[in-house]
Parts: C-alpha cells; structure tokens; sequence
C-alpha cells in the first residue's frame, strides 16, 4: 500500500526497549544521567526500577535497538552494585540482555514467530545470577527455549516478565512488550513517581555518581591501596574500549568505554581528593 504521495508506507511495529534495574529509583536515576540519555523512571516493584528510554540512537541512527540496550546495559551495571536486565523488540526480533558488575552479559532472543535461537545454559545463568530459585523458577523459565507455535516473541518476553514477578518485578500498567516507545512512555508518564532523567553536564554527573557508589556500600573501596588499583584497571580498559567503539562508529560500546574511563577517573581523584581531608 502507497501513502497519498505516492510513497510506501511502512506498517511495520517501531522497536521497544526498556531497562529493569534491580534497585530502587532514587539509586537508579543518578547512575543513569551518564548515559547522557533522555529516559523516564519509575518504581517496578518493591526493589525494582524501570527505565523507557527515547529511543533516539535507533530511531536515528544505524545501530540495531538490541545493540544499543547491551551497551547501556553494562554501562549501567559495571558501576553499580545491582544488576540491569535490558529488554528489547523490533520487527523480526525480540530478546533481553543481563549486565552485572564485570562479569560478561548472558542475553537470550526469539524470531518474531516466537522461535528461541539462543542457549539453554544462557537461561539457566540469567537464573542463578538474578537468584532465582534453581529448581522452579527455572522449571517456569525452559519452556521460552522449546518451540512454541502459539507464543510469538512478544508473548516470550511476557512470558520471561512472568517469571520475575517472583522476584518481585512490577511492571507499571501499560508497560507491555511489543509497545512501541510512544505508548511505553506515555504509560509510565502518568505515574506519581515518573521522574525525567535528561542530561545535566558533568558536574552533576560527577556529584551523582559518587552518591551512587557510596549508597551501594562501597566505601572500602573508594579510597587506598584497592581503591586505587581498581581505578587503573577501569582506566586501562575503558580507554582502548572507547577508541574501539568510535572506530568501529558503535554507540552502544562507546558509552561502556567512557564509562569505565569516568569510573576509573573519578577512582583515582576521589582518593587523591580524600588523602588531603
């Protein structure tokens, strides 16, 4: 079918995506300005948050929505000490990407007809890591990696939400998978506890970012002998990272590298800092 002008139209359902951190929102939305992202908070039950990201990067750019989620995913997570479960849809794919501390991300997706094409021991490592119940809830997990042909791969990513509402995931009504980011946002907008996260220079970032790790318990490790050689380490690998990802014009890894480089920086100033007080 042809618009008016002449030009095909594209009724294609636009991509989704949204970031479950395993924290509350007063944690999450200062940890989140480094993404230097437009996105909207809330609460996603008792020690959760939720995240509706803008969607610019795919909307206007060339990377793909699940590329894009990885990348804040880790970002988010390698400098706090909860997890960040990223989710994600588009026209021929659905899936979701689990980033804690460090440790390498485990990610799991669907074909648009619901068909599993990731690992089984991937599901089982995205149990464990969240803690959950290694018998049941993964009883309740293994049958999203068997065919299905009445379970496209929104239902396989409700069907994922299902699970974690054992572990306490409440999504805000309306935050459904297969939305497009219109509707998610306007549905966490209404909240009384939505709060708009937007960029508000480094100064802010900086200040945000220190309360985020003092918050998490990480005291020990802001200042001293640790302090300073886990500073270099994330120096040493957020500055070649960045350098990859601007070559290779990959937003989503660009942002992990500065990311580290900040973490590593402000490491290395906050103890300089605190060797005078």
């Amino acid at each position: 079918m042809s618009t008016p002008s002449g030009a095909p139209r594209d009724d294609r359902p636009a991509p989704g995506a949204l970031l479950l951190c395993r924290a509350r929102p007063e944690s999450v939305g200062p940890a989140v300005q480094l993404l230097r992202e437009r996105m909207l908070l809330a609460g996603a039950g008792p020690d959760w948050s939720v995240l509706v990201p803008e969607g610019r990067p795919w909307r206007h750019g060339a990377e793909p929505v699940d590329r894009v989620l990885a990348g804040w995913a880790s970002a988010l997570a390698v400098g706090a000490p909860w997890p960040v479960l990223a989710l994600w849809w588009d026209t021929d794919r659905s899936g979701f990407t689990l980033a804690s501390g460090f440790r390498r991300t485990v990610g799991y997706e669907w074909l648009a007809n619901g068909t599993p094409v990731g690992e089984d021991e991937a599901m089982r490592t995205f149990a464990a890591r969240l803690g959950l119940d290694p018998v049941l809830d993964v009883q309740l997990l293994e049958p999203l990696t068997r065919p299905d042909p009445a379970a496209d791969a929104h239902a396989r990513v409700s069907g994922l939400l299902a699970v974690l509402t054992r572990a306490g995931v409440l999504l805000p009504p309306g935050v459904d998978p297969g939305e497009p980011v219109e509707r998610l946002r306007d549905a966490v907008r209404v909240r009384p506890d939505a709060e708009q996260i937007e960029w508000t220079g480094w100064r802010d970032a900086v200040g945000a970012e220190l309360d985020v790790v003092e918050s998490g318990g990480l005291g020990p490790w802001l200042r001293g002998p640790k302090a300073r050689t886990l500073a270099a380490v994330q120096l040493s690998a957020g500055l070649p990272l960045t350098a990859w990802g601007i070559r290779r014009h990959s937003g989503g890894w660009t942002v992990v590298g500065a990311a580290l480089t900040l973490h590593g920086a402000l490491g290395l100033a906050y103890d300089h800092l605190r060797a005078y007080d």
